[in-house]
């Protein structure tokens, strides 16, 4: 994981704002969300290893779920992880199997690949331009 300094660290606006101006550009809300927290995600790759653009995000009055959220972003960062497409063999013990069929990640903070760094810095600062200056 790779920390990038931002403008927009510790700005506020509403969750519902921020959809629309990033959705177009192709961040999507990860998986990862609380009621409380989450991330807007942006996948840079996706060749056996995912990288990411990743814009964390806390609520401010309400949980996430609640019609005019504001959040507070975070510091942006730069996030690697590997992952075993293929299916996981050793959860035969599982009640359940369809629904934990994939494998568990290889690594889900693996070192982020030098030469994307700067394409990562970038498509920070384009989040930067269009978040403040719309």
């Amino acid at each position: 994981m790779i920390e990038v300094q931002s403008l927009l660290e510790n700005k506020e606006f509403q969750l519902h704002d921020l959809e629309q101006k990033l959705k177009p550009l192709g961040y999507v809300i990860g998986g990862g969300w609380e009621y409380d927290h989450g991330y807007f995600d942006y996948k840079l790759e996706d060749n056996g290893t995912y990288l990411f653009v990743r814009l964390p995000f806390v609520a401010v009055n309400g949980d996430l779920d609640t019609k005019g959220v504001s959040v507070r972003l975070g510091r942006p960062f730069l996030l690697s992880h590997d992952y075993e497409a293929e299916l996981d063999h050793d959860n035969e013990e599982d009640p359940n199997p369809l629904f934990n069929q994939f494998s568990a990640p290889r690594n889900p903070d693996a070192t982020f690949p030098a030469e994307w760094i700067q394409t990562g810095r970038e498509q920070i600062r384009e989040l930067e331009v269009v978040i403040l200056n719309s």
